[in-house]
Parts: C-alpha cells; structure tokens; sequence
C-alpha cells in the first residue's frame, strides 16, 4: 500500500465536526464518499484534529492509503492530461465532494505517513471583532465582543503555557476518565484588518488539543479582556481542574484550524 495526504480546507457551519457519524453531515463522511466514488471501493481516512460542529479549517491534514495499481493509474491520467502529479485526483475530488469542502493540495507520503500521529504541532486561529459596532463582511467567521483590554489578555494567558492539566478547559463530558495534560506551546494575539473590519486573532499552538479547549481557553481570555475577571483568575481556574472553574466556550464560528506542523 501507498499512503497519500491531502490538505483541505472547509466552511465549518453546515456539518456536524469533522468525524464521521451515522446521519450526520461530517467532513470526514463527505471525504470519504468522495474517495469511494473516485477508486469504487471503501476508502478510511486519518485527520490531524477532529474539529467540533461549526468549526472551520484552511489546512486540516488527511491521509490514506491506495495500492500500487491505483497510485499507477493516477499519474497515468496526470501523465495523459499534462497536469501536474495529482492535479487531476485533487480537480476530481473538489468536483464531487461538498461544496463548503476544498481539497487544496494532495501529495505521496512516506509509507505509513500517520496524519495524527506524525503531527508535531497543531495551530489554531480565533478571530475576535473588537470594533465598536458589530462586524457586516466577518460575521460568520467571527465573535463580535468589542473593544478588549489585550494587555491583560496576553498576561492572565502566560500561565498556560507548557505541559499543563487542561480539566478546566475541556468539555467536562469528554474528560471522564481520560487523560487531560496537553502541551501548550504558544497563545499570542494580533490585530489584523480583514475587509476594512478590525479582528484580534488568538493564536493557538500545542501538541494536540482536548474537546472545546480552544474556544474555552478564547471564552475565558475575552472575560479578562472585558473586565469581568481578574488577570489571575485564569491560573486559578487552570489549578482548578474543574470544568466550571473557567469562563464559557466561545462560539464555533469564529475557530480556524490553520496549520498541521511535522518534522
């Protein structure tokens, strides 16, 4: 068998996260009967991060493997079209599968290339609207809060970095009985004028992320942010490993998964 990987990007509103679940409209599902339409038979597939419902992404990872013959035919058909190596394969699946769904490149891995397991870091990027009044072009992909003391955000966020217990920071549900330290690398944040609108992007790199720990992590700094808690209510909430310790999840809209990093 070969393994081949696909970056892909997608709108998150219209399914139900990424993992496949029966009657549900999921990334993965849509994926996958896109695959088994082009080489007419199962294909299963890896991701970098299952995302929660509504959460978008610009460069999820996904691998699978093919056999020999059907690695064969495909750069026969590049061969045919003149096109680059499997230009063709990715014109075909962004054909079939969900419109909110873009296959943006595809590639030969390493024989055995896990797109989970060899990932070394993940990145994700929260866009916070800070206006004054609420944002007209980035209202899907945004959480309107308003003007946010960033200082104090960056500060009351310092805790946590490094390997942590983030209990806190997860949905509560999916932390039974499981292990919940992670290691965070990196939270920073950066204005950027995105349509004329003004956005503080939360930049967020660890290891691997717990469910909802992103949003929460978001959800918590805004009310620092707004004044509502102070700086060291968040280290307390962390030392806390209790789920109600720390502020709400932010809405799904405004999370992108960004980037997969490998070594």
């Amino acid at each position: 068998m070969v393994t081949l990987a696909l970056k892909v990007a997608y709108r998150g509103e219209a399914f139900s996260g990424f993992a496949r679940q029966p009657d549900q409209l999921t990334v993965q599902g849509e994926l996958e009967r896109a695959l088994e339409m082009l080489f007419r038979r199962e294909v299963e597939t890896t991701c970098a991060g299952r995302t929660d419902a509504g959460v978008h992404a610009r460069g999820q990872v996904v691998s699978f493997d093919v056999t020999e013959d059907e690695l064969r035919e495909l750069d026969e058909r590049d061969a045919r079209s003149g096109r680059p190596r499997f230009a063709s394969f990715r014109r075909s699946l962004n054909a079939i599968t969900h419109e909110d769904i873009m296959v943006r490149e595809a590639w030969q891995a390493a024989d055995g290339f896990s797109a989970r397991f060899d990932a070394t870091a993940r990145e994700y990027r929260y866009f916070l609207a800070v206006d004054e009044v609420p944002p007209v072009f980035m209202r899907d992909f945004c959480w309107y809060v308003g003007p946010l003391d960033v200082e104090a955000m960056d500060r009351a966020s310092r805790c946590l970095i490094g390997e942590q217990d983030f209990k806190s920071f997860c949905r509560a549900a999916s932390a039974v009985d499981k292990p919940t330290c992670r290691n965070l690398m990196e939270v920073s944040f950066a204005h950027e004028d995105v349509a004329g609108e003004n956005m503080l992007v939360v930049r967020v790199i660890g290891s691997s992320f717990l469910h909802s720990m992103v949003r929460t992590i978001v959800g918590t700094l805004v009310d620092v942010g707004r004044g509502r808690r102070p700086e060291s209510w968040v280290e307390e909430a962390l030392a806390a490993c209790d789920r109600t310790a720390a502020g709400e999840c932010a809405p799904a809209s405004g999370l992108v998964f960004w980037e997969v990093l490998y070594e």
